[in-house]
C-alpha cells in the first residue's frame, strides 16, 4: 500500500490548529508518510514552518466547496491511503470529493473545538452546524477530537459510537520546542529572573473566545495585592479595545501587547504564571505548552480542555469562566505562594509529544 497522506484544511493566520499540524507534520514525514498539504486558504506565519519535504497544493479558492473538484481530480491523480480533513468544512469537502471521484479513499477527520461551547452564543448557526454534522460525519471513517469533552460532544450531536471517534491530544513536546524556550527574550520584563516583578503570561488570538477581558480585569484587582507585569502574546481584532481597557482601568504601564511572536516558548519559559482565560477551547495547546516548559498555571474552567489537562485542578487551579474575582485571587494566590516543582508540573504535559500523536494518527488513518 502507498504510504501516501493528504492533509486537507486552511492555514489562515496564527492559531493553535496551525501550530499542531506543523508540529505534526515533521512526526509524519520521519515515520516513511509522504504528506500533501491541501490549502483551501494558505496565509499566515505558519506556511514558514511546513518542511521542505511537504507537496504543498493551493487549491485557489478560499471558498470550501469552490475546491470539491479540484479535490476529486487529486484524489483520481494521486491516490492517497488517506485523508486527514482538519476543521468542518474539510471534512464535509472530503466527503464530496470522495464521492466525486470514486477513489476508496479513507477519511478521517479533525475537530479542535467543542462545537457546542463554540456556538452557545449563536444558536442559529449552532443549529445549522449540528444538523450537518449529524448528515454527514456517519459517512467519515473516523472522527478525532483532541480532547474527551471535545470527542464526548461530538459523539451526542452526531450520535456516533466511543469506537468512531479517537481522542489524540496536540504534540506539544517535542526538541524543537525546548530549544527554542532556551533562546534569548526581546523583552526587558523577562531577562533577569530576580525582578521584584513577576510577570503574568498570556498568549493566543485577540478575539471574544480567548476572553482576555476578563484577564485586565483580574490582573488589576491582582495588581493591587502585589507588583506584577502582564504580556499578552497574539494579534486580533480586539487589540485596540483590550489596550483601550487597560488603560482605563489604570493598569496600562503594566501590561504589554507585543503581539504575534515566532518564538513564543521564549517567552513563556521565563514568565512566573501563565493564565488561560478562553471562554471554549477544544483543546488549550498553550497551557499544555507552559507545563511542559514547567511554567505554573491557572485556567478557567471551560469546554473542554483545560480541566483534562490539569487533571481537575492538580497541577493548576481552575476557576469559573468570565470570573475576574476568582481569576485573581487565583493568580495572586499563585504568585504569593511557594512555586511548583518544574518536573512536578512538566509530569502533566510528559505524553503530549510528537511522537505519541504521531503513533496515534497513523493508525486511525490506516497507515502502518
Amino acid at each position: 500500500m502507498t504510504r501516501r497522506l493528504a492533509i486537507l484544511t486552511s492555514f489562515s493566520g496564527d492559531g493553535g490548529v496551525e501550530r499542531a499540524l506543523t508540529s505534526l507534520l515533521p512526526g509524519f514525514l520521519g515515520s516513511g508518510v509522504d504528506v500533501a498539504l491541501l490549502l483551501m486558504r494558505a496565509r499566515g506565519p505558519f506556511l514558514d514552518a511546513i518542511p521542505d519535504q511537504v507537496d504543498v497544493i493551493k487549491l485557489g479558492s478560499s471558498h470550501t466547496f469552490f475546491n470539491v473538484m479540484a479535490i476529486a481530480r487529486y484524489l483520481r491523480r494521486a491516490r492517497p491511503a488517506a485523508v486527514l480533513a482538519v476543521r468542518h468544512r474539510a471534512i464535509l469537502a472530503a466527503l464530496a470529493a470522495r464521492r466525486i471521484s470514486g477513489v476508496p479513499v479513507r477519511v478521517v477527520g479533525s475537530i479542535h473545538t467543542s462545537v457546542s461551547a463554540s456556538f452557545a452564543s449563536r444558536p442559529v448557526q449552532g443549529a445549522i452546524r449540528k444538523a450537518f454534522m449529524r448528515l454527514f460525519y456517519p459517512g467519515v471513517d473516523a472522527v478525532v477530537a483532541v480532547s474527551a469533552g471535545a470527542a464526548s460532544d461530538i459523539r451526542s450531536i452526531c450520535r456516533l459510537t466511543e469506537r468512531q471517534v479517537e481522542v489524540i491530544h496536540n504534540p506539544v513536546l517535542s526538541p524543537k520546542v525546548l530549544g527554542m524556550a532556551g533562546a534569548p527574550v526581546p523583552h526587558p520584563w523577562l531577562e533577569s529572573s530576580n525582578t521584584p516583578w513577576p510577570v503574568i503570561m498570556g498568549i493566543g488570538r485577540l478575539t471574544e473566545a480567548k476572553d482576555f477581558r476578563t484577564l485586565l480585569h483580574a490582573f488589576a484587582l491582582t495588581r493591587r495585592a502585589m507588583p506584577c507585569r502582564l504580556i499578552i502574546l497574539g494579534r486580533g481584532r480586539l487589540k485596540t479595545d483590550l489596550e483601550d481597557l487597560a488603560r482605563r482601568l489604570g493598569i496600562a504601564d503594566d501590561v504589554a501587547f507585543p503581539g504575534f511572536v515566532d518564538n513564543p516558548y521564549c517567552w513563556l519559559s521565563r514568565a512566573r504564571l501563565f493564565a488561560l482565560s478562553s471562554r471554549v477551547e477544544g483543546f488549550g495547546m498553550v497551557l499544555a505548552e507552559a507545563l511542559a516548559l514547567g511554567v505554573p498555571v491557572v485556567a478557567t474552567d471551560c469546554p473542554s480542555g483545560p480541566r483534562e489537562i490539569l487533571q481537575g485542578g492538580r497541577y493548576g487551579a481552575l476557576v469559573p469562566v468570565g470570573d475576574p474575582g476568582a481569576l485573581a485571587a487565583a493568580m495572586t494566590a499563585a504568585l504569593a505562594g511557594p512555586r511548583p516543582d518544574p518536573s512536578t508540573l512538566k509530569e502533566a504535559a510528559a505524553d503530549y509529544t510528537v511522537e505519541a500523536a504521531t503513533r496515534r494518527y497513523l493508525a486511525v488513518l490506516d497507515l502502518p
